[in-house]
C-alpha cells in the first residue's frame, strides 16, 4: 500500500510504502473491542468501597430481647436491613485488570492501524519538528492539514519544541511511537504518523 507523504506545511514530500501485514488487514471489531476493554479495565482505579456490617460505626448491643415481643429475632443494628447498617455485598477495593495474550494485543494494534488506513484517516508526515515552541504557528499547520481531532505519533524521541507547541491544542494528542495504543488511536479522528514512526512499527512487527 502506497501513501503520499506530506510536510507539516502541507507540501508533497513523496510517497511511502506501507506494509499490508500492519496497515492492510480487514479490521476485526471483536479483536479491537477486546484490547480496548483490557486497556480501560487496566486504567480503572477500583477504589470504590462501602462499609460492611463489621466496619460501620454503630452499637453492637442487642436491639431488644430475643423472646416475648412478637417481633422478629434481631441482634445488631449494624445488619444490612436496617437504616444506618452496613452494606451487603457492596463494592470493595480491587484491581479490575485481566489478562490478555500479547499476540492478541499486538493483533489489536495492527487492526486499529488498518481501520484508520481503510477509512482514509491516516496521514503520513515526513518529520515532526518545529523551529520554535509556538502553539499559534503549529495550529496554522494543523489547519492546513485539516487536523482538528488527531493522534500524532512521532519517533522514539519527540522534538521538544513540537511537543510543547502541541500541548495546549485541544483534541490533539502527541505520543512517541512506544506509547501508541488502540484506545488512543480510535478515540481521535485522524491518525498522523511520522516516517520514523512507520519504520519503528514495521521493525516491531517484522
Amino acid at each position: 500500500m502506497d501513501l503520499t507523504v506530506t510536510t507539516l506545511e502541507g507540501k508533497d514530500a513523496g510517497k511511502v510504502s506501507l506494509s499490508d501485514a500492519i496497515f492492510g488487514l480487514e479490521p476485526r471489531e471483536d479483536i479491537i473491542a477486546r484490547v480496548i476493554r483490557w486497556q480501560l479495565a487496566k486504567k480503572q482505579q477500583g477504589t470504590h468501597k462501602t462499609l460492611t456490617r463489621g466496619e460501620v460505626s454503630r452499637t453492637g448491643a442487642k436491639m431488644y430481647k430475643q423472646k416475648g415481643t412478637g417481633r422478629a429475632r434481631h441482634h445488631s443494628a449494624r445488619a444490612p436491613q436496617f437504616r444506618g447498617g452496613g452494606k451487603a455485598h457492596g463494592p470493595v477495593v480491587r484491581s479490575h485488570e485481566h489478562d490478555l495474550p500479547k499476540k492478541v494485543r499486538a493483533l489489536g494494534l495492527r487492526h486499529a492501524l488498518s481501520a484508520k488506513a481503510k477509512a482514509a484517516e491516516l496521514i503520513v508526515v515526513d518529520d515532526l519538528v518545529a523551529a520554535e515552541a509556538k502553539t499559534k504557528l503549529l495550529t496554522g499547520h494543523f489547519a492546513t492539514l485539516g487536523l482538528t481531532n488527531a493522534l500524532i505519533i512521532g519517533g522514539a524521541e519527540l522534538d521538544n519544541n513540537f511537543a510543547l507547541a502541541a500541548k495546549n491544542i485541544p483534541n490533539v494528542d502527541v505520543l512517541p511511537v512506544q506509547g501508541i495504543n488502540v484506545y488512543d488511536i480510535l478515540r481521535r479522528g485522524k491518525l498522523v504518523l511520522s516516517k520514523a514512526a512507520i519504520e519503528a512499527l514495521e521493525e516491531r512487527f517484522k
